[in-house]
């Protein structure tokens, strides 16, 4: 059996080597630090630069994600320099080319991310809405808490928070609630069908209008859209503030002050009402008009006798 002899001093002269290249890299390291350091001090200072521009202009949002892209950014070339330096083999070609390399692996792994964080970037340029906008998107519906680079927080009206995707927010519809300062809000109210339409039209109009938190201008306007089968609807529409709160209590104030001021004008504001008319289907007598009184109208004349009337001239003819 051959043995394998170790050779100790070869060992030794191998981490002596690499003892030398290192002491002789300390100044390449010691520089790539202190350029590192320095960039990422550099990065931190334009990224507070590029917040306090933004705040000034009201996008404290904006400036927040582009103030960490930018002090990010600073700090990777930085890096790289410091590779260099260290490397100095290595060029900053072959940096670019493996990042490039390394970005698509990155870009495959975190599509999801990417996309979120880009669609939020759009959203922060664009503004469609903004922080404390009340919003509805995907089925809900609250105010903007806060736009992140993955996703936008909006707080609900019963006081939960919901985190929704940038990418679903962007690629689907968005109603914007507070994008204007009023909003017209509307209610159907049935009159009925013998009282005047007109004074109905008014007393409506008037009552609403003297409802705190209804707009003057536009001023409220009511608009006939149905003869139904027991009312003639009236459609009532006001404008109000645009904000959830102000909405929702005008709206029950409105309701409330029509419906007093109808009834104190005697307008009668009826609701459906059905009659049902029952029989026996078993009689020899069904569906013989001259004999079957359920269903048909009282009058004088040739008309059908009551089952009663039919009864008792049964019973004294026997």
């Amino acid at each position: 059996m051959d043995e394998v002899d170790a050779n100790v001093g070869l060992i030794f002269t191998k981490l002596d080597s690499w003892l030398d290249g290192l002491f002789r890299l300390l100044p390449n390291i010691f520089l790539a630090l202190i350029v590192a350091v320095i960039f990422w001090f550099v990065g931190r200072g334009v990224g507070k630069l590029i917040n306090r521009a933004a705040d000034q202009r009201g996008r404290d949002s904006l400036g927040e994600v582009a103030g960490s892209l930018v002090r990010w950014a600073i700090a990777v070339v930085g890096f790289m320099l410091a590779v260099t330096i260290i490397a100095p083999t290595i060029t900053p070609g072959d940096l670019i080319a493996g990042l490039g390399v390394s970005s698509v692996a990155i870009g495959f792994a975190f599509k999801d991310i990417l996309q979120n964080m880009l669609a939020g970037i759009l959203i922060l340029l664009r503004q469609p809405f903004e922080v404390g906008d009340q919003i509805v998107s995907g089925g809900h519906e609250g105010t903007v808490e806060k736009i992140e680079t993955r996703a936008t927080m909006i707080k609900t009206y019963d006081g939960r928070r919901v985190v929704i995707p940038n990418s679903d927010i962007y690629t689907d519809s968005v109603v914007v609630n507070t994008a204007f300062d009023v909003r017209r809000s509307e209610y159907d109210i049935g009159v009925g069908c013998n009282d005047d339409w007109f004074a109905a039209r008014r007393i409506i109009a008037e009552a609403c209008s003297c409802v705190d938190g209804v707009e003057e201008d536009p001023a409220p306007e009511t608009i006939p859209i149905e003869l139904g089968d027991s009312a003639n609807v009236v459609r009532l529409r006001w404008w109000t503030k645009s904000d959830r709160a102000s909405q929702i209590r005008t709206f029950g104030e409105v309701l409330q002050a029509v419906y007093i001021a109808l009834d104190e004008e005697g307008i009668d504001m009826p609701y459906p009402t059905q009659v049902h008319l029952f029989h026996d289907q078993t009689e020899e007598t069904d569906g013989n008009r001259k004999l079957q009184r359920e269903g048909w109208p009282a009058g004088k004349g040739d008309v059908p006798k009551s089952r009663t009337e039919l009864t008792g001239q049964g019973a004294e003819s026997a």
